[in-house]
This record gives structure tokens, C-alpha cells and sequence, in this order.
């Protein structure tokens, strides 16, 4: 992984503050102790607060996968993803660590052996072209059933993100 303080590649540089019903996800990178980041997900707002910690914000709506790892002195403590639909004002969200105010968690798994199966789904979405940030809120709510369940869950696949945005763009 990258030092969280390099610089990223933008198109305009990111405000002071972010803009109002942002939700604001704290990154903290201590090599080999706590590292949090963020695996999909467009961000609206980047606070560096130093060298081991930043503040991303996402807009309402927008879906972003955040991973958090622990370890102490004995081996790994925490090793988490949870999938996350930024909330609007006003709309009801769930709370979780690290992120304000909350959000509608898609999926939440623990472990790393289920978190690997996560990233794994997620590496197969990308491939085949589709950015994980779109997919189906249902399809994640799938993926952490089955998980849950110990079960395999089914493939994302292009027909059936094809059919997503088409019945997106049908909802009144």
C-alpha cells in the first residue's frame, strides 16, 4: 500500500470543507497496526489531516467499500469491509466506526478469509467492466448474506448491471 499522505491525481482541488450532507469517512495508515482505506467508492471531499491520517467525503447515495485492519503485538485484531450507501439529510443510517454520521450499510463482514472472498468479488466486478461503486445495492446485500450463511454467492455479471441501470432509469 501507498503512504495515505501521497498525493492523488485530481481534475480540481478538493474544497476545505465539504459540501453539506457529506458523509466523512476518517482513514488512519500505521504500518503493520491500523490500516483503513478505502477499496471503491467516489469521493467528493479529501481533508490530509498528516501524514497517517485523512478524511474522505462521499455524496449522498454514492457507495463506497471501506476496509479496516488491526493488529497488536499477537497478530491480526480487526480485519473488516463494510459496503456502504452514503445517507442524505435527514434519512435514516446505521452507525459504524469511523463514519459520520453512519450510512446505509449494504454489507458488513468480518474475519479475513470472508473479507478475501469480499475483495475477490469486487476484483471480479471490475474485470468485467463495471466499477463496483454502481453495482446493485441488492447485489451486496446478496454477497453478505451468502457469506453470512457460509454459503458462495452468485457472480455479478454485465447482462445483470445491464438490466440494473435500465430498471434505475425506469423508477419514477
Amino acid at each position: 500500500m501507498t503512504d495515505i499522505a501521497a498525493p492523488r491525481a485530481r481534475s480540481s482541488a478538493a474544497p476545505a470543507s465539504p459540501p453539506p450532507s457529506t458523509t466523512l469517512v476518517e482513514l488512519t495508515w500505521i504500518e503493520k497496526r491500523q490500516e483503513n482505506w478505502i477499496r471503491f467508492g467516489r469521493d467528493i471531499h479529501e481533508q490530509i489531516l498528516d501524514r497517517r491520517r485523512r478524511v474522505m467525503g462521499f455524496a449522498p447515495n454514492s457507495v463506497f467499500a471501506f476496509v479496516r485492519w488491526e493488529a497488536n503485538d499477537f497478530g491480526t485484531v480487526i480485519s473488516r469491509i463494510d459496503i456502504v450507501r452514503a445517507v442524505a439529510a435527514g434519512e435514516p443510517f446505521q452507525t459504524l466506526p469511523f463514519v459520520r454520521p453512519g450510512g446505509d450499510i449494504l454489507l458488513k463482514i468480518e474475519g479475513w478469509p470472508k473479507v478475501e472472498r469480499v475483495l475477490q468479488a469486487v476484483d471480479a466486478i471490475e474485470s468485467i467492466g463495471v466499477d463496483p461503486a454502481d453495482v446493485s445495492s441488492d447485489h451486496w446485500r446478496h454477497v453478505h448474506n451468502r457469506l453470512t450463511a457460509g454459503e458462495e454467492p452468485r457472480a455479478y455479471s454485465a447482462e445483470q448491471h445491464r438490466a440494473f441501470l435500465l430498471r434505475r432509469r425506469a423508477e419514477p
